[in-house]
């Protein structure tokens, strides 16, 4: 009943906005098309298509936006949903997204705008331009200096991947405290992991340092030069780098909700590396960007970059694919350039054709942003996208059966393959297979033999002589794949590091908190200087009523440093501040801090 309630409102709001825009019967009949041609990867059995509405409900997505670009023009733009399901605030292609990394690629227009202008050398040592900090160079950069070419690039091989955001209402770190990777900030300092130009490493840290340098240079605020210098120019006239957004634009801001469909406490995070995640905006916006370059690529010029520093932006850079704010697609001679995007709560993704005039801008204000490749697809077989277009695996499967629980619970547990795992168990009152960070429906043809519709091997469950389960064999269009290995004992488990880390968050989002503890007692032992994964077992602890061994372990450690200019304290602030963001039970988290004399994060 959910679902079809869901459904029904999703479809109201759409045909209001759809009201709004007045297009040609042939662009209706293109939003159509695309609206009711959602496959995914693969069709069973010749299943019909879902449609937008229908693919959102499934997956818990409260809004989506989303603007075409044809011939070198935005065709239309339309929103879906929900910006704030509790306020009933519908989507419309007005609301303001903070999808995150595409933030770097207009960060990238900036730098090469002060580059033009002959105000910084893109290969020049970064140092010669910070001048509120320093980057550290040690041993691992081998003498070699580091370049803003090597930071737009990714190619500087540096730290820290991304970041997690700062509830409003609490502490923001500085510029300098990311960094650094001191308190407030949660992440490591952003430091050398191997010499420049060695290698692609995604480093929202180095886009933190161009932040930095483009702030030294101009000595303004770097959401207001940006607007001025970029963004106004370039036509993304109700987008802003401010953190957090004003509060007249708030209004426009769609909320940010978890994957479960629950929204962030204070509605949306706090980013302070604006370069790195930090850009609020609409599709329409972003694709006014994409236009400028589509038509600065064809010779014409562009409202921001000069043609040398367009080609920068468009070509790959010490790469096969990553330019300076973009990633480049070839598909058999068809260029794209394209960036994604992941904030908490939202995700985004764009493409544009570098021939043609053909692209698109689409945003969730969700953590689940499976949606948006499958109507990017819908999109460009819509319009004839160059090679873009993949058609979906049909396959035929078994009739499927019902198996009852108490068989599959059977099945119950972690397999190992591969160097990676996978689960089978219960949430919600329904049984799943997870892989990939995906909980799927199990479809089986025997009690024993079951498919998933997103992935595409046949498991058949391996059982002893006395029943006990051993793994499941996997096979994939008739070839035979290795084993899956059923995990018994914990005991004398040996797994990387990360992979006990991850099973031990699977337990605990399916509140299976026993087992999520006992996943990281074992990591502890067998990993004992990961003060992460000792502080997880404190976690476990507290979910499972077991006061004391929290208490013991917190008080063995209170002194730590889990990393030079990060704490065990800071490290439990944090990990309260996302129990709580994930509305668990707190209670004996609060009476640990007041035991412990320790203040909660602000804004929890």
């Amino acid at each position: 009943m959910k679902t079809t309630i869901l459904t029904l409102a999703t479809l109201l709001f759409c045909m209001v906005i759809f009201a709004q825009n007045k297009y040609s019967q042939e662009t209706l009949d293109k939003i159509k098309e695309v609206e009711n041609n959602i496959t995914g990867q693969v069709i069973l059995n010749d299943a019909r298509p879902s449609t937008i509405a229908e693919k959102m409900a499934k997956n818990k997505v409260k809004g989506l936006s989303i603007a075409v670009i044809q011939d070198y023009k935005i065709a239309w733009a339309k929103g879906y949903g929900w910006a704030d399901e509790a306020e009933k605030r519908p989507m419309t292609t007005e609301t303001l997204f903070e999808p995150g990394s595409i933030s770097k690629t207009l960060n990238a227009l900036g730098i090469l705008k002060l580059a033009q202008e002959k105000k910084l050398d893109l290969y020049a040592d970064i140092n010669t331009y910070l001048k509120s900090w320093k980057f550290p160079y040690d041993s691992l950069s081998k003498g070699k200096k580091i370049t803003l070419a090597n930071l737009l690039s990714h190619t500087g091989g540096l730290s820290t991947h991304g970041f997690p955001g700062h509830n409003i209402k609490g502490d923001i770190p500085t510029v300098i405290e990311v960094l650094d990777g001191k308190s407030p900030a949660v992440t490591p300092a952003v430091r050398s992991l191997f010499e420049p130009d060695l290698k692609y490493q995604y480093s929202g840290g180095g886009t933190t340092i161009a932040q930095m340098i483009l702030t030294d240079l101009t000595q303004q605020d770097y959401a207001t030069w940006m607007y001025e210098n970029v963004l106004k120019p370039i036509g993304m006239v109700n987008s802003t780098y401010a953190q957090p957004p004003a509060k007249n634009k708030r209004q426009l801001c769609a909320t940010a909700y978890l994957s479960d469909g629950s929204p962030l406490l204070g509605k949306f995070h706090v980013y302070p590396e604006q370069a790195a995640a930090g850009l609020w905006m609409t599709p329409s916006d972003l694709c006014n960007y994409i236009i400028d370059m589509q038509l600065a690529y064809q010779g014409k010029p562009s409202k921001v970059l000069s043609p040398e520093m367009v080609k920068l932006h468009l070509t790959p850079y010490h790469n096969e694919s990553a330019a300076m704010g973009t990633f480049i697609n070839d598909l058999n001679g068809a260029k794209y350039f394209e960036h994604g995007a992941g904030n908490d709560g939202f995700r985004g993704q764009f493409y544009g054709s570098l021939e043609g005039g053909y692209g698109v801008a689409i945003f969730v204000n969700s953590d689940n942003g499976e949606i948006m490749y499958d109507v990017i697809q819908s999109v460009a077989k819509a319009y004839n996208w160059k090679n873009f277009y993949r058609e979906p695996q049909k396959r035929k499967t078994e009739k499927s059966i019902e198996v009852y629980d108490q068989v599959i619970k059977n099945y119950e547990g972690i397999y190992v393959y591969d160097d990676t795992w996978a689960a089978i168990g219960k949430r919600d009152n329904e049984y799943h297979f997870y892989a990939n960070r995906m909980p799927v429906k199990m479809h089986f043809t025997s009690p024993t033999r079951f498919y998933n519709e997103e992935f595409s091997a046949v498991k058949e469950m391996l059982k002893d002589d006395k029943g006990n389960i051993l793994g499941y064999t996997r096979t994939v269009d008739g070839k035979v794949f290795p084993n899956a290995t059923k995990i018994g004992s914990l005991d004398t488990l040996k797994l990387k590091n990360e992979l006990f880390g991850e099973i031990g968050w699977y337990f605990f989002e399916n509140k299976n908190y026993p087992q999520a503890l006992a996943f990281f007692k074992r990591g502890a032992q067998v990993y004992p200087e990961d003060l992460n994964m000792l502080m997880n077992s404190a976690h476990m602890y507290l979910l499972t009523q077991d006061y004391q061994s929290a208490l013991d372990i917190h008080k063995a450690h209170l002194r730590d440093m889990v990393r030079p200019g990060y704490s065990w304290v800071n490290l439990l602030q944090e990990d309260f501040a996302y129990l709580k963001e994930h509305r668990q039970d707190v209670k004996l988290f609060e009476k640990l801090f007041a035991e412990l004399k320790i203040k909660k994060p602000k804004g929890y």
